[in-house]
């Protein structure tokens, strides 16, 4: 059995219904986060579909020394403290360093360790001593039976509050490919299991200084991995994909959102 793991006002996991962590890839300005934020709760409420809000503060693995990267861990975190405070959702951002950890965990409801972190020893326990729920994404250089071991590192603290967050594996250059059969391995493992449905379109480093992605594919993999009896999915968004500082050709329009969540919410009921 699946632990159902408490977030804020939303339950994940057990034989729940499908949850949504979604949000922009990274906090381009302060004006739009919340209006990404405001838009999505009126799209999760419209379905009846339980919010996890997520943006990065800073986005510290980007392509290029060039790249926008976001407003930083202290601005980051006032502008999630806000979102917080306004709607009442919760809040996800990822971390990078171990110094991080406790600012992070003053404002956050889920704390996520980067897919190229997930076998940083240190900063996994860091992050499962802070007691915050930890939203570990599986490096695409890892087998699925391999995140056993991180989820020991996190466990070694007592914190036993852990989702996991399947992205997509490497396959040759510039590529990702998703296994549909890591989510029901992981899932055995008895922790809640989120698919991220824009990552694993992405085509990393493919535009040569920054990462290329495919999101007309976005829905086929969801509703293939919905169809598994995943837990959640994760989906970055944005207003204007085309015009967005970081991950835009992965990422999914707002307004065609609704009517890919009504067909991931039948299919889950289903399922489920």
């Amino acid at each position: 059995m699946v632990k159902e793991i408490t977030v804020g006002n939303v339950k994940i996991g057990g034989n729940r219904p499908l949850v949504l962590i979604a949000g922009p890839c990274v906090m381009e300005n302060e004006g739009a986060t919340m209006r990404c934020a405001e838009r999505l709760m009126t799209i999760a409420n419209g379905v009846d579909m339980p919010l996890i809000f997520k943006a990065s503060y800073d986005k510290a693995n980007r392509t290029s020394v060039t790249s926008f990267r976001g407003p930083g861990l202290t601005e980051g975190l006032r502008i999630l403290a806000r979102v917080k405070e306004a709607l009442g959702v919760p809040v996800l951002s990822d971390i990078h360093s171990i110094e991080q950890v406790q600012p992070a965990a003053t404002v956050l409801d889920v704390i996520q360790i980067p897919a190229f972190l997930c076998r940083q020893t240190d900063l996994v326990v860091a992050a499962a001593r802070s007691g915050r729920v930890l939203n570990i994404k599986k490096g695409q250089f890892l087998a699925p039976w391999d995140m056993e071991n991180v989820i020991g590192k996190a466990l070694s603290t007592g914190n036993d509050r852990l989702v996991l967050t399947e992205r997509g594996v490497s396959f040759g250059y510039n590529n990702l490919v998703s296994d549909m059969r890591s989510l029901p391995i992981m899932r055995k493992m008895g922790y809640p299991v989120v698919f991220d449905a824009t990552h694993s379109v992405q085509l990393p480093g493919g535009q040569g200084g920054s990462s290329g992605g495919q999101r007309e594919f976005v829905e086929y993999l969801a509703r293939a991995a919905v169809a598994t009896g995943v837990d959640g999915v994760f989906m970055e968004v944005h207003e204007e994909p085309e015009k967005a500082l970081c991950d835009g050709p992965n990422s999914i329009k707002l307004d065609d959102l609704p009517g890919l969540l009504k067909k991931l919410k039948a299919i889950d009921a289903i399922v489920k």
